[in-house]
């Protein structure tokens, strides 16, 4: 029986935080496609090698070694959200750590899965000054995916725009993680695309979550024993940078010119990596440009 060999890279998306396993653990939107992958699910050999808080830097130092060495026929690359989470958020180290991933995989034949995804301030909720910041990063980030997605000819899924994203039953209590059901929405998506070029040769992901969703009760325990760990990590991190960012919004008599700034900075980020030049104008940047003229 010849195996049809993933590796799944990227942060606590991938790894599953949201979908818990039968067994104990985290399942996940990766495992969840791969068992659609091919008519017997045996014949599917998935490495998850996803870590929680994991950035592009991460991704490109610690798990693109590991995936090499299993020479995926398939590789997801799913990451960027906790870059723009951290004060050190630098779009041009974003960019050229997730151009040596998708470029190293690709040299072996690897098809690469990728995704654009929602910014955190929208899934938070948070107050315009703070959630514009994020926003605009997140953007700039899905621009660098689409960008090198279509260098490295991925399969790409448009999450960030999915129908399912503003669902509230779509997420877990945290608001950042997919619950299981949105899980499902994700592997769904990806299952399509593949089947649709004849990758995918099992079933799809069933839509409907196979356990109960957590009661109001365990929720809560969740956000009192584990969430409020992760609310103080960002908030000695991300915060005082956010309120940085957000007076730097006040002080801008026209926030339109931040996004432009943005998007030039990151379509020199792409040019760099690309060799372009200073190449087309992206399409993130023709939209600023528009919004300020």
């Amino acid at each position: 029986m010849t195996l049809l060999r993933v590796a799944a890279l990227g942060d606590s998306l991938t790894e599953g935080l949201g979908d818990p396993a039968p067994g104990g653990g985290w399942r996940g939107w990766a495992a969840l496609l791969a068992a659609g992958l091919a008519p017997l699910a045996e014949a599917v050999d998935l490495h998850n090698l996803a870590v929680s808080g994991a950035r592009a830097a991460d991704v490109a130092r610690t798990q693109l070694p590991t995936a090499l060495a299993h020479r995926p026929h398939l590789a997801s690359v799913l990451v960027g959200a906790n870059d723009t989470l951290r004060a050190s958020y630098d779009i041009d180290s974003v960019t050229t750590d997730l151009d040596a991933v998708m470029a190293e995989l690709s040299a072996g034949g690897t098809v690469l899965l990728t995704a654009c995804l929602p910014d955190p301030g929208r899934l938070l909720r948070l107050p315009g000054p703070l959630a514009r910041p994020l926003a605009r990063r997140m953007h700039s980030v899905n621009e660098v995916v689409h960008a090198l997605s279509e260098r490295y000819a991925a399969v790409h899924v448009h999450a960030a725009e999915a129908d399912w994203i503003d669902d509230p039953r779509m997420w877990s209590v945290d608001r950042l993680h997919p619950s299981e059901r949105g899980h499902r929405a994700l592997a769904r998506e990806f299952h399509t695309v593949l089947a649709a070029n004849g990758t995918a040769a099992g079933p799809a992901p069933t839509p409907e979550p196979e356990c109960a969703a957590p009661s109001r009760a365990a929720q809560t325990w969740w956000m009192a024993t584990k969430g409020t760990r992760w609310v103080a990590e960002r908030c000695t991190d991300l915060l005082p940078d956010l309120l940085r960012l957000a007076a730097a919004e006040a002080r801008q008599r026209d926030p339109r010119a931040l996004d432009l700034a943005a998007a030039r900075h990151t379509a020199a980020a792409l040019a760099a990596v690309c060799g372009s030049g200073s190449g087309p104008v992206s399409g993130f940047e023709r939209e600023a440009l528009r919004a300020v003229s």
